[in-house]
């Protein structure tokens, strides 16, 4: 049986397809047309890469005929109808547009609706399978999105951009502190777990609820985290508040001003609370309270400790009692009595 002549450039061609294709079926292709470029009878080729001599013949007939590059195969399965082409503009309506644009009465995309769309408004005939795959090949994915809050302060870069300057000015007799409440429930927070393959773990919950709130304030300069404990039933109110900045007086003894950054709960405002505004005039120039941009959680360093308490104690725990469940969160900032402040938003360019 005939073998097969290459040139130099044929050749080398082959041999880079036969080193480096990620597609098996495209070495092997090689293989067999440099084998019989070698002069191999096909009996030994096909003994070799235990393929028929069927195989041999043709893929030396589609070299003949198409050169070097009939290795890499043909395009299988149906060729792609013309409406393949709207699978980009439908992407950018996903990720960019609402339903709303469309004049379609929905709040969020599904398949279905692109593929109405699609055919009442472009008289393009493709089903909502279609429309899933084009969105799965464009790297999207069906899951739950992370909730945030709209920032809804005009004056928020302002309140900001006043924190940084008090941050960087700050005096070596005077100290700041970011300070918020975090919530502990008795009914745990579900997250994420090991488990075997088709079965679902299940996380008890004790059915009637218990909440406990802790004050807690991060230290700007060290990042150590100062709590107080609220009592049962006292909620987030003024009195936890104050407790919490007696606390840090105490901690802060050595300082001769704490500035204490918060949110604007009622219960931090001495226009809210008679409580909070005599306390704060008794101890005027000792204590002094800013107040962090409306709806921005995400201005808080402090936010982040009551993320990694939720992610390490309060999330699937097994606590039957709400002092047995304080015990475990206490015992957990005993060993984490500190935490990295991160201040890019505080930087001189924010961002940076």
């Amino acid at each position: 049986m005939a073998s097969i002549h290459l040139t130099p450039a044929e050749r080398q061609g082959l041999l880079d397809h036969y080193r480096r294709s990620a597609d098996p079926d495209v070495r092997f292709r090689s293989h067999i047309l440099l084998l019989l470029d070698d002069g191999y009878p096909w009996v030994t080729v096909s003994a070799v890469l235990f393929c028929s001599l069927s195989t041999i013949s043709r893929w030396k007939r589609r070299f003949e005929a198409e050169g070097v590059d009939a290795v890499l195969g043909r395009a299988r399965g149906r060729r792609r109808s013309g409406a393949h082409a709207w699978a980009a503009l439908v992407v950018r309506w996903v990720l960019k547009l609402s339903p709303a644009d469309f004049r379609f009465a929905r709040s969020r995309w599904s398949c279905e609706a692109a593929a109405v769309v699609l055919r009442e408004d472009f008289r393009v005939k493709a089903g909502r399978e279609t429309v899933r795959l084009w969105l799965r090949a464009a790297g999207l994915v069906w899951r739950r999105p992370r909730p945030s809050i709209r920032p809804k302060d005009p004056d928020r870069e302002a309140k900001l951009a006043a924190l940084r300057a008090l941050l960087r000015k700050l005096p070596a007799d005077e100290t700041a502190v970011f300070m918020d409440e975090v919530d502990v429930n008795l009914n745990p927070k579900v997250g994420c777990m090991w488990m075997k393959r088709g079965q679902q773990a299940a996380v008890e919950t004790p059915g009637t609820n218990e909440k406990r709130y802790i004050a807690g304030s991060i230290h700007w300069r060290t990042g150590r985290v100062f709590l107080t404990e609220g009592r049962a039933k006292e909620g987030r109110g003024a009195a936890l508040f104050l407790r919490h900045l007696d606390d840090l007086r105490r901690a802060f003894r050595h300082y001769k001003v704490i500035h204490v950054i918060c949110d604007n709960a009622r219960t931090h405002k001495p226009d809210k609370s008679k409580a909070v505004k005599q306390y704060l005039a008794d101890w005027s120039g000792r204590v002094v309270v800013h107040y962090l941009p409306t709806y921005s959680p995400d201005t808080n360093p402090v936010e982040r400790v009551w993320w990694r308490l939720h992610e390490a104690v309060t999330r699937n725990h097994r606590c039957r009692t709400m002092d047995e469940l304080l015990d475990l969160t206490f015992d957990w900032f005993a060993t984490r009595t500190h935490f990295r402040v991160r201040s890019s938003i505080y930087s001189e360019t924010p961002g940076k």
